[in-house]
């Protein structure tokens, strides 16, 4: 890695609704890919779900126990190759039902962080089959601050302003986000970016479940808004390179985390 900079991928995968092996066989596959790039990533990401899709009606029998399948391949992966990967999410068994949740990783392969999304969709009935997390998504990448949020997360600004607020300077977002909802992903994203003075990182799934269609458009986004790169609607990585010292420096011109008066805003 060139100090202050990292090259990002991002996997932009189709998901095989209710069939595990074929979507673990596929982000070995797409991870593969990723690493033997003229430019090595030092952190990649992949979409939300992405072991099972949403089978929700056989969730309890398809998801991954305590992560542990899922859990064995990323620190596997990102020891061997010395990479960064922020596992997306998958369909996590607990005892206590099945969590929708990231494990990322560091590029000695250790558990760099995790996290369960907060807030369930219900237009995907998401509450009726998954438990809702309870803790904030934070964790640390080369020494960088970062926060991950899901999907649905990024309609709740109050969330990452408080990961800002805790010293994020990268935002990481898996998403099975469908159409036509289009404007409104690209949309919520670059506010994300802008108003928290962040990188936002997102990766979006592609491809047709059911009635659903997913049209990609995973988005990396600097912290003034502008968008860096963006997939298309099909099966590909999508890769960026990004100057993490642009945080503190659109930070320091525009302060608006020292103009904040938070004493007016509680509810």
């Amino acid at each position: 890695m060139t100090q202050g900079t990292w090259n990002v991928a991002l996997l932009q995968m189709d998901i095989a609704i209710g069939e595990p092996e074929r979507n673990y066989a596929k982000l070995e596959e797409m991870l593969n890919e990723a690493v033997t790039n003229e430019v090595k990533p030092d952190v990649i990401v992949i979409p939300e779900m992405w072991n099972t899709g949403y089978a929700l009606d056989r969730i309890q029998e398809l998801a991954d126990p305590a992560g542990e399948r899922t859990r064995a391949l990323l620190s596997g992966f990102s020891r061997e190759h010395g990479v960064n990967v922020v596992g997306g999410s998958i369909a996590e068994k607990r005892e206590c039902g099945v969590f929708n949740t990231i494990y990322a990783f560091d590029r000695e392969g250790n558990e760099a962080g995790d996290y369960s999304k907060i807030h369930l969709f219900r237009l995907m009935d998401e509450e009726k089959f998954l438990q809702s997390g309870d803790k904030l998504g934070r964790l640390e990448l080369d020494g960088v601050p970062a926060g991950m949020m899901i999907c649905y997360d990024i309609r709740f600004p109050e969330l990452s302003r408080k990961l800002a607020l805790g010293g994020a300077q990268v935002l990481f977002v898996p998403a099975e986000w469908p159409n036509p909802r289009l404007h409104h992903w690209r949309t919520l994203l670059m506010a994300r970016a802008i108003e928290n003075q962040m990188f936002v990182i997102s990766c979006n799934r592609v491809g047709i479940s059911g009635t659903t269609e997913f049209f990609g458009h995973s988005m990396v986004i600097d912290p003034w808004g502008e968008v860096l790169a963006e997939g298309d609607e099909s099966e590909r990585i999508v890769r960026a390179t990004i100057d993490l010292g642009l945080v503190k420096d659109v930070r320091r011109r525009i302060p608006i985390f020292e103009d904040r008066r938070p004493s007016l805003y509680a509810e």
